[in-house]
């Protein structure tokens, strides 16, 4: 069931769509784009990114990617765009880098390729019972 609270303004969907669209795709042709809001408001963006070995980048892990390296560590809010009309869910290995920068109040949506809202998870539904930063002495935003 779609989370009423997750509607997209036209900007953002068309930024999504924008990254998606951009994202460098040979191997699988399923371009994936992703959005995340941190809790101060900042956004970042990602696209998937394929190379010839197979081992590329999700659009979530570059998502992510930048930004921590813009010095920013914690996720409020995660929007995954595919290509199809269908749930394109985050992989198993992005389910735990997004684990590792979540809080229980963290928002995962999954969109459709228009942008419209499939499906909306919390990082418990998304990853239950999972392990993270706290599991091994760290402090996580899970934790709080």
């Amino acid at each position: 069931m779609p989370d009423a609270s997750a509607t997209l303004d036209a900007s953002l969907r068309a930024q999504l769509i924008a990254t998606r669209d951009r994202a460098y795709v040979p191997y699988s042709q399923h371009p994936v784009g992703a959005a995340l809001q941190t809790p101060e408001g900042e956004w970042f963006l990602g696209c998937n990114v394929e190379i010839a070995n197979y081992k590329g980048l999700c659009a979530e892990a570059s998502a992510i990617a930048a930004m921590v390296s813009s010095g920013s560590q914690q996720i409020a809010t995660l929007y995954v765009i595919g290509p199809g009309k269908h749930l394109c869910t985050p992989c198993g290995d992005c389910r735990q880098r997004i684990r590792e920068f979540a809080s229980p109040a963290t928002r995962i949506h999954v969109l459709n390729a228009e942008g419209q809202v499939l499906k909306s998870y919390d990082m418990e539904t998304l990853l239950p019972d999972s392990f993270g930063p706290e599991n091994i002495g760290k402090s996580s935003p899970m934790s709080t």
